[in-house]
């Protein structure tokens, strides 16, 4: 099966309908990849939950240990764990009933693509929120 994403104008749009975005496995580390994309994705308008158990809070934003300790609709879960972490991340995302989940640059999984594409939902793998953002300003 291929993996499928939408195109560069439904991302998008995607990103200009979307407010609230949890990143699960965001990084307190500045020069980490996760924190530097959420950085600017906050710097960008966008309220940013780090999703990280070992971490208190990150970005001036208290942390929380899972996806459904979470108040209030999320309009997209960008991921930042290893591929092979995605199918359990996706079974938590269809828990909390949040709009797209988004797997970043280098990361893509088929069951967690199959899983979540099978229950109706917008399924992005291997892009950069950040980049995407920027292309579709």
């Amino acid at each position: 099966m291929t993996i499928e994403i939408p195109s560069r104008p439904e991302l998008g749009a995607i990103l200009k309908k979307s407010k609230r975005i949890a990143v699960v496995g965001l990084s307190g580390n500045p020069e980490k990849t996760s924190y530097m994309v959420s950085k600017a994705m906050q710097d960008a308008g966008y309220e940013i939950i780090p999703v990280n158990p070992t971490i208190d809070e990150v970005l001036g934003v208290k942390a929380v240990k899972n996806l459904k300790e979470i108040e209030g609709h999320v309009d997209i879960v960008n991921v930042f764990r290893r591929s092979e972490h995605l199918h359990d991340v996706a079974k938590e995302f269809d828990e909390i009933d949040a709009d797209v989940f988004w797997a970043q640059l280098g990361l893509q999984n088929e069951e967690a693509y199959e899983f979540l594409k099978g229950r109706g939902y917008t399924v992005v793998m291997d892009r950069c929120i950040k980049v995407e953002h920027a292309l579709t300003k």
